[in-house]
């Protein structure tokens, strides 16, 4: 397996909230961008892994600040832990209000992903190298989530 940095996979979504997107007070569905933050996670895990990977689990969906119609929603995606076969993506989500220039964290959780070889079944992935102060610190506290002695 290859060694790879978190700047490798990160990953930038962008969406616009459309109207079909909203509930009927015109805010975006938490359904919804679960969805985006979730498609962005796993462009980030493939990519990581260089394999198909799947969702395994979502660990607490925190929404901060609401969006709504014609917002941009920015979501961001990045590897805080390879382990054997899964690894931990931390996915935040941002909204722009583009009239005022207002940027807020909308949401954010931990994505854990595993990675299939191609009859289904899970396989190793890259060992990721933490390299800055605040990689190292998700890095060691991805492990404590996981219960993984350090």
């Amino acid at each position: 397996m290859k060694q790879k940095y978190r700047k490798d996979s990160e990953t930038i979504k962008t969406e616009v909230v459309c109207p079909n997107d909203t509930n009927p007070m015109e805010l975006l569905q938490g359904g919804r961008l679960v969805e985006w933050m979730d498609i962005a996670a796993a462009v980030c895990a493939q990519t990581h892994a260089e394999k198909i990977c799947v969702t395994a689990s979502i660990n607490h969906v925190d929404f901060k600040h609401s969006a709504m119609v014609g917002d941009i929603v920015t979501i961001h995606a990045n590897i805080t832990r390879a382990f054997n076969s899964s690894m931990e993506i931390l996915v935040k989500a941002y909204a722009r209000k583009i009239l005022e220039g207002e940027r807020n964290l909308i949401s954010e959780a931990y994505f854990t992903f595993v990675a299939l070889n191609k009859v289904g079944e899970s396989t190793k992935v890259n060992e990721l190298v933490p390299v800055t102060e605040e990689e190292i610190m998700e890095f060691e506290a991805a492990g404590r989530r996981k219960n993984v002695p350090m």
